[in-house]
């Protein structure tokens, strides 16, 4: 699974990556949690006169899909993960796995191994660092009272073999050759882009432990990414507040 992920790469880095025509400035985010915005990159709907880039455009939604259908959001449980695997066939995630894919950029991913019955936190970066694209899915809700906000999770799959020690799922990672093959929704239908929901070559990646600081929301600091010794096996599990836990910031 992914319950928490980080964005600290630069503007510049993110216009060249994603073949965004232009986007708003953002403050690097070292611990992005369930609920919280998350930037997207989707498919547009023209190119620019006299551009030679893709037509793209970001836009921010909630982490944390909520289907269309939903009666009340809050009976549902927080999807910030799909399974690739049956996402096209689960009534939560297929109409926006047919109509609504979307690139989710970030720094990297943050995991837990159990270590004895404590869970130990590792910092997954690109080995040669810069950006990956998560691929993620787009729903747009729309509230009883007649306002919408944007949801969106993002898709997982097995874990490459140098990530499957810490956990068996990792996000899916679309490669910049494949980014407008999977946002074109017109005529690629999922069974189209199976091929791209594969775990990532092995070496793509790097599993740095880090401190539980991680674990805690208001821990937003580039401290959270430092290398740190694993801590030996306890016999008791220590309290804690994992990814997913009630508490998260929410848009709502």
């Amino acid at each position: 699974m992914c319950g928490r992920f980080a964005f600290t790469a630069s503007l510049e880095e993110l216009l060249a990556v994603l073949g965004l025509i232009d986007v708003e400035d953002f403050p690097p985010r070292y611990n992005i949690a369930p609920t919280q915005p998350i930037l997207l990159v989707i498919a547009g709907n023209r190119r620019e006169p006299g551009s030679n880039l893709p037509d793209r455009r970001a836009m921010l939604a909630r982490w944390g899909l909520i289907p269309a259908w939903a009666k009340n959001p809050a009976d549902m449980p927080l999807n910030i993960n799909a399974r690739s695997e049956t996402a096209a066939e689960k009534a939560s995630f297929k109409a926006a796995m047919r109509h609504r894919r979307v690139l989710i950029p970030a720094s990297g991913f943050y995991e837990w191994r159990r270590v004895g019955r404590r869970p130990q936190a590792y910092w997954v970066r690109p080995r040669s660092g810069g950006i990956v694209a998560f691929g993620g899915l787009m729903e747009t809700y729309a509230e009883p009272g007649g306002s919408e906000i944007d949801t969106a999770a993002i898709l997982t799959t097995g874990a490459s073999p140098d990530i499957a020690h810490i956990h068996d799922r990792m996000p899916v990672v679309i490669k910049p050759e494949h980014f407008s093959r999977w946002l074109d929704c017109r005529t690629q239908e999922p069974r189209d882009v199976a091929d791209l929901m594969r775990p990532p070559e092995e070496g793509l990646f790097e599993a740095i432990p880090v401190s539980d600081k991680v674990n805690k929301v208001a821990n937003t600091g580039p401290d959270l990414q430092e290398r740190v010794e694993p801590a030996p096996e306890l016999t008791a599990a220590p309290e804690r507040q994992m990814p997913g836990d009630a508490g998260q910031l929410t848009l709502f």
